[in-house]
């Protein structure tokens, strides 16, 4: 085993650490007054609980989307999570930026609920906020499933080493 250092005697090994935790990418968005807003966030996870169906995402303080997503899924509107495929790298990358249009040249899709879906993702969720509470820098948002839709056949783009990976299957010796 590694040595273990206190966090306090260096916190920029807290951000290498948690660079080593492989995690799916997930845009989040729905379309608020007229405009599609998206928030992509590698601190999705499912399988939070099934009965009700509850999805997570950890969300910055510092958001500028998440307050108008929340308000509008408050207000009654759904939030479409699209799980973001390998192909999408790209696409992540212009989503998350602040400047310029966000969904220049992406096909997207929206539902009469207000939630808005990326094309060509490996699964689509569309919710409602469950609940949202504090969590340190971040505020954890507990999102409920309502409608669903999956094409297993595209593969998941991973955020890993503070940066986007494909999955690779394991070849047998």
């Amino acid at each position: 085993m590694p040595e273990l250092i206190d966090y306090d005697d260096d916190p920029k090994a807290l951000f290498a650490t948690f660079a080593l935790f492989p995690s799916g990418v997930a845009a989040l968005s729905a379309v608020v007054e007229g405009e599609p807003v998206v928030l992509v966030a590698s601190s999705f996870q499912v399988g939070i609980s099934a009965a009700p169906p509850l999805v997570l995402v950890a969300v910055q303080h510092t958001s500028t989307s998440w307050p108008r997503l929340a308000a509008a899924a408050r207000a009654g509107g759904r939030i479409g999570v699209s799980v973001l495929g390998e192909a999408h790298d790209v696409a992540a990358r212009q989503m998350a930026s602040r400047a310029g249009d966000r969904f220049a040249g992406i096909e997207t899709t929206t539902t009469a609920s207000g939630a808005h879906f990326v094309h060509g993702a490996p699964a689509w969720l569309e919710c409602s906020l469950h609940s949202q509470f504090p969590a340190g820098d971040h505020d954890v948002a507990l999102l409920q499933v309502h409608a669903l839709g999956t094409e297993p056949h595209r593969e998941p783009l991973v955020w890993h080493g503070s940066g986007f990976r494909a999955l690779r299957a394991r070849v047998s010796a």
